[in-house]
Parts: C-alpha cells; sequence; structure tokens
C-alpha cells in the first residue's frame, strides 16, 4: 500500500514534469553568461525582451518605423543581441531602407548568426540594387522542369504541343496539334482541365491567344477557321471559312490582336494575313506584292507592337514590318536569319521568335537577334515560346511530345527569395502565415498550390497545415490616388475629373479607394467606397495649388495607406508628367521606389497632358510593376484597374495548429517555411509571439 506521503510525492514530481516539458518555466529569450557558474538574468536583458516584443509586434502591424525605434531602443539594452540586429534589419528592408537592411544584416553575419538563410538574403538584396529590373531580350534560359506528353505508365496524356498561353494566375493553357484539345496546367505541371471544343471538337489546331474581352481564340488549320472560347474553354462561336475573299482562310496558322481589338491571323494557304474586326467581321487582307515588297510566301507568326504589325515568312526566314492598315513598312530582320520560324510573340521591346531548335529574341527597332535558348542536337521543332508570369519562358517542342519551363540561368542557381511577411497568432494555437514568394529579380512566383510549401517550427513539422489561398486570384484592389496639386496643374481640372471619375466608375464598388493630393503638405481628401468619387470635383479639394509641392511625402503617405490595405494595391499619380525642385527634397526615389516593392505596391501614372513624362516618374513606374497612360487616350482609361489586378502577386497564406508552449505568451516561437518549384526552392525563418495571459 502507497501511504500518503510517497503519493503526494509522485504527484508533485508529475505536475513539475508537466511544467517543464511544457516550458511554462522556460528560459527567457535573452540571458548573459555568468562564466563561472551558469546563465544569469539581467536587468538590461529584461527591458530588451519588451522592446523587442512589442518590435516585433509592430512589425507585423506594417508598423515599420514603430518597430525600427523599438528594435533600436532594445539595442540600447543588448548591444550585440544579433537576433534583434536581424529584426532591425527585417524592419528597415520593409521601411524601404535597403542600405541600412544590408548594414544591420552585415554586423549579424559578422558575428556567426543566420547561416544560410541570411546569407541569401544580404546576397539577393545587394543584387537587387546593383542590377534593378532585368530585361527578357538579352538573358540566357535553360529548361528547370517539363511537361511530358507520356507519364511514367506510358500512358499518353497529349499529343503534339504546338502553342502555349500562360494565364496570370500561374496556369498554362496548352494547345495539342495531334490530340486536337486545350489543356489546362498548374505550376507543378498536372493537368487540370481538358477542352475538345465544341462537339465536333478541334480541327488541327495551332495557336491559341487571349482576346482584350478575356476570350480565348484558336486557329484551326485544317478547318480553316477561328474559334472563340469563354476564358474556362467554353466554345463560343466560329469566325471565318474556307475560302479567298475577305474574312476567308486557307490553313490559317498564328493571331495577334491590335489595341483596337483587330485580330491579324497569317493566312498560310493564302500568302496572306487576313484581318477580323472584334466582333469577327473580315475587314481586309494583305502581305500581297506591292511597290518595293515581293509578297509574303508563307506566313507563320505574327505580333503586334504599338502601330507596326511584324510577321514571320517560313520561306524567306526573314521578319517583315506592316502598319496597322496592311501598308509595307521595311524588313525588320533579312531573309534566312531564321531556319523555319513559327510562333513570334511581342514582350518588353522584344519579338520573341520560335526557330526549330532556337529560342531567340528581336529587338523591336534594331532587328538585332539574340539568342536565348537552344535544345540541342536531338530531334526538336520548337512551335511556340511565350514568357509567363513568374519570369520563364514556356516553350512546345512539337517533335519530343514535351512542354518546357526554361528559367534564366541566374535564377535557376540563386534559387527563389522567400519572406514571412506576417504572423497572426492571435487564436493561438492556430496561427496564420502570409508568406511573399519571388524570383531574384523581384517578380513575383504565382501560381503555388499546397504542395510546393513546407512548414516547420523548431525544424519539425508543423500540424494541420491548411493552404489558404493566393493573393493571385484575388479581384480585390485598393487603390490610392496622388492629384498633383503643382503650378503646372491650372489647366488640366477637366481631364483631372473625368479621369478620377473613370477610375472610380472602372473599380465597380469593389475595394476601397483614397484620394491624396500633393500640394505643399500632402492632404487626405478621400477615402471610402469607389462610389464616393464617382462626382469628383477638383474644385472641393482642399489642397490649393502651390508653386512647391510635396510629391516625396505624397507618395510615402499613399504607400503607408496600402500597408494593411488588400493584398493587391496600387498607386495612381494624376499629373501633367512634370515634377518641381522640391519634389524628392525628404526622401530618394531609391528609398521610395524601395518602399513600395517590397510591399507589394504598384505605381502607375495618368497623363494629363501630351508633355513628355518626367524620368524620375518613368523610373518608379518602370521599376514598380507600373504602366503610363495619357487620359484621351483611343481605349480610354477602362483598362487601368484591370491591368493593376493583373498585376502578379506571389502572396499566399498559409495556417497550422502549433504546439509549442507559450510560456503564457512571453515566449519567442519560431517557424520555418521551405517554397519548391521544379528544381529550385527558397527557405525563411522567423518568429512570433502568442497572446499574453
Amino acid at each position: 500500500m502507497m501511504n500518503k506521503k510517497s503519493f503526494s510525492k509522485i504527484i508533485f514530481i508529475s505536475v513539475l514534469s508537466f511544467f517543464t516539458s511544457n516550458n511554462l518555466c522556460a528560459k527567457n529569450l535573452f540571458e548573459d553568461i555568468n562564466k563561472t557558474t551558469e546563465y544569469t538574468r539581467s536587468a538590461e536583458a529584461g527591458l530588451a525582451e519588451e522592446e523587442f516584443r512589442r518590435g516585433v509586434q509592430s512589425y507585423y502591424r506594417g508598423l515599420f518605423n514603430d518597430s525600427i525605434l523599438q528594435f533600436e531602443k532594445a539595442l540600447s539594452y543588448l548591444p550585440e543581441e544579433n537576433l534583434i540586429i536581424d529584426w532591425l534589419g527585417k524592419a528597415y528592408y520593409r521601411a524601404g531602407m535597403e542600405g541600412n537592411a544590408l548594414q544591420q544584416w552585415n554586423f549579424a553575419k559578422e558575428a556567426g548568426y543566420g547561416g544560410l538563410v541570411l546569407d541569401n538574403r544580404i546576397e539577393v538584396v545587394r543584387e537587387r540594387r546593383v542590377t534593378g529590373v532585368e530585361q527578357t531580350g538579352q538573358n540566357r534560359y535553360t529548361e528547370t522542369g517539363s511537361f511530358a506528353g507520356v507519364n511514367a505508365e506510358k500512358t499518353l496524356l497529349f499529343s503534339q504541343p504546338i502553342s502555349v498561353l500562360p494565364n496570370p494566375d500561374g496556369t498554362i493553357w496548352v494547345l495539342t496539334y495531334g490530340s486536337n484539345e486545350l489543356l489546362l496546367f498548374n505550376i507543378n505541371g498536372t493537368i487540370v482541365d481538358r477542352v475538345t471544343g465544341p462537339l465536333v471538337g478541334f480541327d488541327r489546331p495551332v495557336d491559341v491567344i487571349r482576346l482584350e474581352s478575356g476570350d480565348l481564340l484558336i486557329t484551326e488549320s485544317a478547318g480553316d477557321r477561328l474559334a472563340v472560347l469563354e476564358k474556362n474553354g467554353k466554345f463560343k462561336k466560329y469566325i471565318g471559312k474556307k475560302g479567298r475573299g475577305t474574312g476567308e482562310l486557307v490553313g490559317p496558322q498564328f493571331a495577334a490582336q491590335d489595341e483596337n481589338g483587330n485580330i491579324y491571323v497569317s493566312d498560310f494557304g493564302n500568302s496572306r494575313i487576313t484581318v477580323f474586326d472584334k466582333d469577327g467581321n473580315g475587314i481586309f487582307n494583305f502581305g500581297g506584292k506591292t511597290f518595293g515588297f515581293d509578297g509574303l510566301k508563307g506566313p507563320t507568326g505574327i505580333a503586334v507592337s504599338g502601330d507596326s504589325i511584324f510577321v514571320c515568312d517560313s520561306v524567306t526566314g526573314a521578319i517583315y514590318e506592316f502598319d496597322l492598315s496592311g501598308n509595307y513598312k521595311d524588313i525588320l530582320c533579312k531573309e534566312k536569319t531564321f531556319d523555319m520560324p513559327e510562333s513570334m510573340k511581342c514582350y518588353d521591346g522584344y519579338l520573341i521568335v520560335s526557330d526549330k531548335k532556337h529560342v531567340s529574341t528581336v529587338e523591336i527597332g534594331t532587328g538585332i537577334v539574340f539568342e536565348n535558348a537552344y535544345i540541342g542536337n536531338a530531334p526538336s521543332r520548337i512551335t511556340c515560346a511565350v514568357p509567363d508570369k513568374n519570369g520563364n519562358i514556356i516553350v512546345s517542342d512539337f517533335l519530343t511530345n514535351e512542354v518546357y519551363v526554361m528559367a534564366k540561368m541566374s535564377e535557376l542557381l540563386g534559387g527563389l527569395f522567400v519572406q514571412i511577411e506576417r504572423v497572426d497568432a492571435e487564436k493561438f494555437p492556430e496561427v496564420k502565415l502570409e508568406v511573399r514568394v519571388q524570383n531574384r529579380k523581384r517578380q513575383s512566383v504565382v501560381g503555388l498550390k499546397a504542395e510546393n510549401f513546407y512548414l516547420t517550427e523548431e525544424k519539425r513539422p508543423c500540424g494541420n497545415v491548411r493552404f489558404e489561398g493566393s493573393a493571385s486570384e484575388s479581384q480585390n484592389e485598393d487603390i490610392v490616388i496622388i492629384v498633383d496639386r503643382s503650378m503646372y496643374m491650372s489647366d488640366y481640372t477637366e481631364p483631372l475629373n473625368a479621369a478620377v471619375k473613370e477610375i472610380a466608375q472602372n473599380m465597380k464598388g469593389v475595394g476601397m479607394i483614397t484620394l491624396i493630393s500633393a500640394g505643399e503638405i500632402p492632404v487626405i481628401e478621400y477615402q471610402g467606397k469607389p462610389e464616393g468619387l464617382e462626382k469628383f470635383s477638383a474644385k472641393a479639394l482642399k489642397s490649393k495649388i502651390s508653386d512647391r509641392t510635396s510629391f516625396d511625402l505624397s507618395l510615402r503617405l499613399a504607400t503607408n495607406e496600402l500597408i494593411n490595405a488588400a493584398h493587391k494595391r496600387g498607386i495612381i499619380y494624376m499629373t501633367q508628367g512634370r515634377l518641381d525642385s522640391s519634389s524628392f527634397a525628404r526622401y530618394s526615389i531609391s528609398d521610395l521606389t524601395s518602399y513600395m516593392n517590397n510591399n507589394a505596391v504598384s505605381f502607375s501614372v495618368i497623363q494629363l497632358s501630351q508633355n513628355g513624362l518626367e524620368d524620375e516618374l518613368k523610373y518608379i513606374t518602370e521599376y514598380t510593376n507600373g504602366k503610363s497612360y495619357y487620359v484621351y487616350r483611343p481605349q480610354g482609361l477602362s483598362c487601368v484597374v484591370r491591368d493593376l489586378i493583373d498585376i502578379p502577386n506571389g502572396l499566399y497564406v498559409l495556417s497550422y495548429t502549433s504546439v509549442l508552449p507559450t510560456d503564457l505568451g512571453r515566449a519567442f516561437l519560431p517557424v520555418e517555411v521551405e517554397t519548391y518549384v521544379m528544381n529550385r526552392s527558397g527557405r525563411d525563418e522567423t518568429g512570433y509571439f502568442s497572446p499574453l495571459k
């Protein structure tokens, strides 16, 4: 029989073991070392912990300036604590002060802290500051993965891929000539949908493009027609028929659409280009023999850039240039430049040409040819090469029955840049993470799924991991409009009123809109639903026109307003195009651009005059994924909001159930994430505090 004293002792030991195993009496975050005995606690360590905790909470709330002050105060108590130094660098980075961030991270690195994760972060941020935005044209690409037409069990999945069309969400349409299908692949190469067309099916399809309406257009070479599908692949109607008249086709190959909605099709059998309006009515043909031009012999790839149409000829191996009316302008690439050119796509000032075993880019204007990829000596026939939203080139190989994903060599060697931007532990033990995935050149990686992420805490797999979704799928955009209030704006009241109203109307009641007037002191004039600006008048602005404006403060304020807004967010600057000498008096252009980029805020310009745009505005627009628009452009401003929504966004939300002890909310809880895509990967580590109890 066990006596009462022994029983009490067992109970005490069990309770003590429970508390110890659950770390409720866990050691403190920051300890001082007594070299003669053991760890001892100091008053400085306790004060540093309190400030550090506040700094981490401010960081996750988007209050980066507050978190910087709190981390610096924590460092005043423990100047050599590398964990605090690392977090101070993170706060500087999100606040746009990348130079300060690198300085702090290097301090921690030199002290032996951080390992490969910190090394990679320093390397990527430093490289971005030096090289900036990388153009597609002159890069060398190599295969990083492929989608094979036959699986491991020798089952035929598809036959003779001939054209590809990347989607904004990271999925890819693949058109197959042999199996007469349109297939939808996710980023991991899994077929998620098959489209066979109408009841009669497709008849030897060659090309698929996306029309301005969002519909898909497919050329059918054996059917001598074009098929129009809804964006999900549902058949809508046919365009054209067999023949030699206007709007008639014989063996159509590739297609393109201009800004006016006109559709251009390389009519191989008729050795010409056939043109339809946006409703599918034939309007004219061109490409025949004229003065100074012998005529097209075998037109294949076609692309539209501005007011020029470029056509590949598979017989002559040349690229010819025409105007939008079909008049011959010039030869861009001389004859025999290419061996057997097929698809040609316009991208970022270049033409991407598929030429048997080569993928090449041609600089528009000069005709200079750069080789981007070479398949090698194996039997191959590249029929299409198109850039996707992740900075890769998707290539269809007709002979090998494969679709290649080709990445820049620098990306393949360097891996992904992964950041845990926010941790929400308010409902602990349920924890929610916002994870941003980019390549080394700041391009967002979209289309990832649950299988692309691996979450751990203290290096052990997290439990009950859930993929909550991605920002790229959202159709909600929060917008801040900055109105130029410089003296130059006196004559542009009417176009300003029209532009603000049109943007508000095109948001269609979705999202929030803020209007800031950039006068001598920036003023928030409106904040709320878009319909509140549908009757906007510049006369109602509180900020008056000034000869000294604060563009930099306005841009900083606009970005601040968007930090905790929707995951998709953008700034639209409405201006006559000029800046004054005080525009960057307080913040440099590089710090402002970094602040927007590091918080996924785009910057676009609506120009109210036809004057040239200042170089500084062009720079910010280019380096933040934005665009510039003229207020009275023929197409109007209806596409501006859609363009903002379509900007790639590599933010993902994941959640899990933590099993870590919290020390009543005082413990700093670690979490790690690894991301895998094809042959590339990236990793980040962070930590958080649960609510105090």
